[in-house]
């Protein structure tokens, strides 16, 4: 058996750590991209750089040198599937967000390309694979797909995402410049609008004692699509720090500094920075829409994205739970394993080869 991984995304954070851990663990025999990423996998490559989205990945895909490999299945990871391979797919659909909310994309044309695109992966990919049950149920409810066809295989959390010493968070609260002697909220994740930070800042100016608080907002902003977060109209300029992408191992102790994290989107396929912030020890607040939940279970404080009120209420009963559940929250997060994700996809490929 033979299998190939199209792995262009995985420098990337999202979606990019997926394709790292499965490239580790699942047992590709050919990934499409940069050799410079995917070779320390152990996994031989064909040069793929071009980037995702659009026509000219599928003009330059290398159908020909792919081909001259007779992979049993070709796994892509994305819905950006090559239109012209005729060979066995599976498919990996994280959220459908841009379904959801279109209005959140920048034009038309990229309305137009996921709309079509969706539609094309229902109806050619052997089997698809969702990282939540919530995405399955919206991907049924959506289009005439066959409910065996399509599977929820859970993301997992790695052993990097753990408790480190007080002084090595306090350390990269320093080197971010997180306010001193105060209570830390924290966000991860990317700037776009679904992630609904304009709603998280104005819950937390409504919160009791903001003096003593801070916002850590850590992701990257997109150039014309992260609108003004209105920390200035808000009175929060000395509260809110933007640290923007950091490197994992900041990310893993900023984790740690948190006294609470907050993921307050209005959409999330698995919102795996709840399991990553559970992992280092830092209680949890967030939406009660869509995947969050399911991901979050039992261990987690959930509020109504839409409502700054409901939101800051839920986040200053959270605020002091730091410790008090650990037992619970280590069970829990035990649940969300790589090398469970990475074996099931395994067996998913086999089972299509063997047709």
């Amino acid at each position: 058996m033979k299998f190939a991984i199209d792995a262009r995304m995985a420098n990337r954070s999202g979606i990019g750590n997926c394709v790292r851990n499965w490239l580790s663990r699942v047992g590709y025999d050919v990934a499409l991209g940069d050799p410079g990423e995917t070779e320390k996998f152990g996994v031989r490559c064909i040069p793929f750089r071009c980037g995702i989205y659009g026509v000219r990945e599928q003009l330059l895909f290398p159908y020909r040198a792919l081909r001259r490999e007779r992979p049993d299945v070709l796994h892509v990871p994305h819905l950006n599937v090559p239109l012209l391979w005729r060979g066995r797919m599976l498919v990996t659909i994280h959220d459908l967000t841009h379904l959801v909310y279109p209005q959140f994309l920048p034009n038309f044309a990229a309305r137009l390309y996921f709309r079509l695109m969706f539609r094309f992966v229902a109806r050619r990919a052997d089997r698809i694979a969702t990282v939540s049950e919530n995405t399955r149920r919206d991907l049924l409810r959506r289009y005439r797909l066959d409910p065996a066809k399509v599977e929820t295989v859970p993301l997992g959390v790695g052993p990097e995402f753990r408790r480190v010493p007080r002084a090595e968070a306090e350390a990269a609260g320093r080197k971010y410049g997180v306010p001193e002697g105060r209570k830390t909220i924290m966000y991860v994740g990317n700037l776009l609008p679904h992630k609904n930070l304009a709603t998280l800042l104005k819950a937390f100016a409504l919160l009791p004692g903001r003096g003593n608080l801070s916002l850590l907002i850590v992701g990257a902003a997109f150039r014309g699509r992260t609108a003004d977060l209105g920390i200035e109209e808000l009175g929060l300029s000395g509260s809110v720090v933007l640290a923007g992408a950091v490197p994992q191992e900041d990310l893993v102790a900023l984790y740690n500094l948190a006294d609470l994290f907050v993921l307050p989107s209005l959409y999330e396929g698995f919102g795996l920075p709840v399991l990553e912030a559970l992992a280092c020890g830092t209680p949890v607040a967030a939406s009660n829409v869509s995947s969050l939940p399911e991901v979050g279970g039992p261990v987690c404080d959930y509020f109504d994205p839409t409502s700054p009120e409901d939101m800051a209420k839920v986040i200053a009963g959270a605020l002091d739970r730091k410790g008090t559940n650990d037992a619970e929250i280590a069970e829990w997060v035990s649940r969300f394993s790589w090398d469970r994700c990475a074996a099931r996809y395994r067996e998913i490929l086999e089972e299509m080869a063997r047709k």
